[in-house]
C-alpha cells in the first residue's frame, strides 16, 4: 500500500511547470484577433468614407463616369489588399488552433497514467524535457538547433519557435544598435500594449533622439523631440528634462546622467527591456523553464549533509565515505550550493537510531558493525564519515516522535 501512495501521479504539480504551454497559444490567438479587428475597422472607415464621397460626386455629376470607375477600382483593390491580410490572419490562426489541439492532447495524456512506475510516464517525461532543453536553446539564441531537435522528436508543435526566432530577431539587432526592427514590431503591437504600462517605444524615441544629438544634427534631434518626446512630458516628466540637457551637453561630457546616456551600453539595456516586455505581453517566464525543473529537482534531493565539510563527496577531499546521492556528485554539488533543501514529511531510519557526540545519526547495530571491521577495540565506536573515535558510553540513545 506505501509503495502504490509513493508512486501515485499528482498530474496537478506535474502542471505548474507547463502553464506556458497553453498560454502563449491564448496571447497568440488574442493578439490575432485585435489585429484583425484593427486592420477590417481602418479599412472599413475608409471604403465606406471613399464610396460615400464617390456616390454624391457620381450623383451631382463632379465627376466624370471614367473617374467613377478609378475610385471603385481602388476601392476593389484595397478590398483584395484586406483579404489577403485576412487570409494570412486565418493561417495563423489554424496554425494556432493545431499547436493547442496537440498541447492539450499532451497534457491530456498525463492524466491517463496511474502511477510514476509506468512505462508511459516515462515517454511523456522524455517528451517534456526534449521541450524544455529546446526552450532553453530558443531563450538563448541557439534557434536552428532547437529546431532541429524538435523536428527529430516529432513536437514542433509543442515548441514556440517562431515566437522565440522573431524575439531573438529583434534583441540581436538593438544589440547591433538598430532600432528598425524593434520600432516595427512596437507598431504592430501597439493596440496589445497600449493598456500596460509599457516604456519600450519612448525608450526607443529617447534612443532616437540620441543618436541625432551624437552625430550633431540639432535640428532633426529637436523636430524628433517635438513629435515623439515631448508629448510624453506628463507621464515622463524627468526623462523629457533629461532629454532636453543632452542638447547642452556634447557626447564627450563626463557628466551625469548624460555621459550613462551618450554610453554605448544603452543598446544593452533596450534589448533586456524589449525581452521584459515582449515575455509580459505573451505571458512567458523571463527564466527558461529548464532553470525551474532543476531547481525543484536538486532542492527536492538536497540534504543538510551535501554541503557540509564532512559530506561524503566525489568532489570532497575530506571523506572517508562514498555515496550514490546525486547532489555529493562533483556534476551538482556546487550548482546546488546556494539552493534550499527541502522539508520531508516522510523520512527513512534505522530501527534503531543513536547519536554520536559529534551530533550524527546511525543504527546501533550497523555503527558497531563498522567498528568492529575498522579494528577497534569493544566498548568503542567510530564516526563513519568524520574517522571520529568514541566511547560507547557516550552514544546516546534518539526516540523519534
Amino acid at each position: 500500500m506505501a509503495e502504490l501512495i509513493s508512486t501515485k501521479l499528482n498530474p496537478e504539480s506535474h502542471l505548474l511547470l507547463d502553464q506556458p504551454l497553453l498560454r502563449l497559444p491564448v496571447e497568440l490567438s488574442r493578439k490575432n484577433f485585435k489585429l484583425t479587428a484593427v486592420h477590417v475597422e481602418h479599412d472599413k472607415k475608409h471604403l465606406l468614407g471613399a464610396l460615400k464621397a464617390t456616390a454624391n460626386d457620381s450623383f451631382s455629376g463632379q465627376k466624370d463616369p471614367s473617374e467613377t470607375l478609378g475610385s471603385l477600382d481602388n476601392m476593389i483593390n484595397r478590398m483584395k489588399n484586406l483579404k489577403r491580410k485576412m487570409e494570412g490572419f486565418h493561417e495563423e490562426e489554424k496554425t494556432t488552433h493545431r499547436q493547442t489541439r496537440q498541447r492539450l492532447e499532451h497534457l491530456h495524456n498525463l492524466y491517463q497514467i496511474p502511477s510514476l512506475a509506468d512505462v508511459k510516464y516515462d515517454e511523456w517525461s522524455r517528451i517534456r524535457l526534449n521541450r524544455l532543453i529546446a526552450d532553453y536553446l530558443l531563450r538563448n539564441g541557439y534557434s536552428e538547433s532547437a529546431r532541429a531537435l524538435a523536428k527529430e522528436k516529432g513536437i514542433e508543435d509543442l515548441v514556440d519557435l517562431d515566437v522565440f526566432v522573431q524575439c531573438h530577431r529583434v534583441e540581436e539587432s538593438l544589440r547591433r544598435g538598430s532600432m528598425h526592427e524593434c520600432l516595427a514590431w512596437c507598431s504592430e503591437h501597439r493596440e496589445l500594449t497600449r493598456k500596460t504600462s509599457n516604456t519600450l517605444e519612448f525608450e526607443l524615441r529617447l534612443q532616437q533622439f540620441i543618436e541625432l544629438r551624437r552625430k550633431g544634427h540639432l535640428m532633426e534631434a529637436q523636430q524628433h523631440a517635438r513629435k515623439f518626446i515631448s508629448s510624453n512630458v506628463e507621464h515622463k516628466n524627468p526623462e523629457v528634462q533629461r532629454a532636453a540637457g543632452l542638447l547642452a551637453n556634447s557626447p564627450e561630457t563626463r557628466v551625469e546622467p548624460y555621459r550613462t546616456m551618450y554610453s554605448k551600453s544603452r543598446w544593452d539595456f533596450l534589448a533586456n527591456l524589449f525581452l521584459k516586455t515582449h515575455h509580459e505581453l505573451f505571458s512567458l517566464p523571463t527564466r527558461p523553464l529548464l532553470h525551474f525543473a532543476l531547481s525543484a529537482g536538486l532542492s527536492a534531493l538536497k540534504t543538510p549533509s551535501c554541503h557540509s565539510k564532512y559530506a561524503s563527496s566525489s568532489s570532497n577531499a575530506s571523506s572517508t565515505t562514498t555515496t550514490v546521492c546525486p547532489i555529493c556528485s562533483t556534476e551538482l554539488n556546487e550548482l546546488a550550493r546556494n539552493l534550499r533543501h527541502v522539508q520531508h514529511n516522510k523520512s527513512s531510519v534505522e530501527h534503531d537510531p543513536i547519536v554520536l557526540p559529534n551530533g550524527r545519526v546511525y543504527g546501533r547495530d550497523r555503527l558497531l558493525e563498522m567498528s568492529a571491521k575498522f579494528g577497534l577495540e569493544e566498548g568503542r565506536v567510530k564516526d563513519p564519515t568524520t574517522s571520529e573515535v568514541f566511547d560507547i558510553s557516550q552514544v546516546r540513545k534518539v526516540f523519534i516522535s
